[in-house]
């Protein structure tokens, strides 16, 4: 069994979709789950600080960078099995990068991940921030996950009730210093429909397929589509590409907090009907809000620039690093935005990355 390398000093802005942030006091590379727990054990008998870190799209780090060890999870690979009740298991490794997974699970007939094209960083990142898009949840099809657990040293496996998802949460964001995931199963079905049920995808493969029968690698292409017409992939010739995605998640509010909503757009005349505010219902009597609706119509514009940062030029949800600036910028240029959206509708906007912090081991 190999020894986990640990390096010192170590730049971490070019590990995240920002750019942004200092360096690493330490860094240790898992190319394999062994390598987790040694680097954890490390972490524990020297008194370190230790941070979870894999593709970094979802990621902050701070200009002060880490003073502890930062654990890059780099561990890949994946299997196929059948079910018993005909789908097949997908097993794959934490560290995957994720727009490969879905790209082959579509390659090989596979439905259930089709809708989450394109969305950047790792497999291992998905059942903790449950990532969603156009209509599809990983809590759709996953069946279990396989961790660490900190505080014991032990691996857990967790079926998808125990990961306890909600929308864009989990048991392992809710408890972000406990579990480090190792390995996580789907369940998808050989010659499945696609899933074409969100209305901007349902309206574009309408237009693509007349016949209303769509293929899964037409809704994988066009979900990449959608998303890069919104700077939503990857892409080092796109300037808007260098963010961490939906910098904020839509709101989920009460059913009477969503009307006084309602109620300020149509005061300040932003709608002549509440009705014109876009919202849809959610368990319990909640509602869900469109954030980056509130945002623009909090009069914070697509393209806005604060020095080296600003708001995307294709999705106010965006927030860009431009190059040269700092995260302390970022941050501020959030709070404005979210100031912003507060003064008029009265909603607090949460913020969706996270920002790389660490607990000793």
């Amino acid at each position: 069994m190999s020894r986990v390398p640990i390096e010192r000093d170590v730049p971490l802005a070019g590990r995240t979709t920002l750019g942004l942030g200092g360096p690493a006091r330490y860094l240790a590379r898992a190319t394999e789950d062994a390598h987790i727990l040694q680097a954890v054990r490390h972490a524990a008998d020297r008194g370190l600080p230790l941070a979870l870190l894999a593709g970094g799209s979802n990621t902050i780090v701070l200009d002060e960078g880490f003073r502890g060890l930062v654990l890059s999870i780099e561990t890949t690979g994946h299997t196929l099995a059948p079910m018993d009740d005909g789908r097949v298991a997908f097993r794959v490794k934490a560290g995957t990068p994720w727009p490969e997974v879905v790209s082959l699970s579509v390659a090989q007939g596979l439905a259930g991940l089709e809708c989450l094209a394109g969305i950047p960083g790792s497999t291992g990142a998905t059942p903790v921030q449950n990532v969603g898009a156009y209509g599809q949840e990983v809590a759709d099809t996953l069946v279990e996950v396989r961790a660490l657990d900190r505080s014991t040293l032990d691996e857990v496996t967790f079926t998808r009730d125990a990961c306890e998802f909600a929308y864009r949460s989990s048991l392992f964001k809710r408890d972000p210093h406990r579990y480090v995931v190792l390995e996580v199963t789907l369940a998808l079905t050989p010659g499945g429909p696609p899933a074409v049920r969100y209305a901007e995808l349902e309206r574009a493969m309408a237009a693509l397929c007349p016949d209303g029968r769509p293929s899964l690698q037409q809704v994988h292409d066009t979900v990449i589509a959608l998303r890069r017409a919104k700077g939503m992939v990857l892409d080092p010739s796109d300037p808007d590409s260098q963010s961490a995605g939906s910098f904020f998640t839509n709101p989920i509010v009460s059913a009477g907090e969503a009307q006084q909503v309602r109620e300020r757009a149509i005061a300040a005349g932003l709608v002549t009907d509440g009705a014109q505010v876009p919202s849809w219902p959610e368990s319990g009597e909640r509602v869900k809000l469109a954030a980056g609706w509130l945002i623009e119509r909090a009069g914070i514009q697509k393209g806005l620039r604060r020095g080296a940062v600003g708001v995307s030029s294709k999705h106010a949800l965006a927030l860009v690093h431009h190059g040269g600036g700092t995260t302390a910028e970022l941050l501020a240029l959030a709070e404005e935005v979210a100031a912003g959206v507060q003064e008029v509708f009265g909603v607090r906007l949460e913020r969706e990355p996270q920002v790389l912090t660490g607990v000793l081991a």
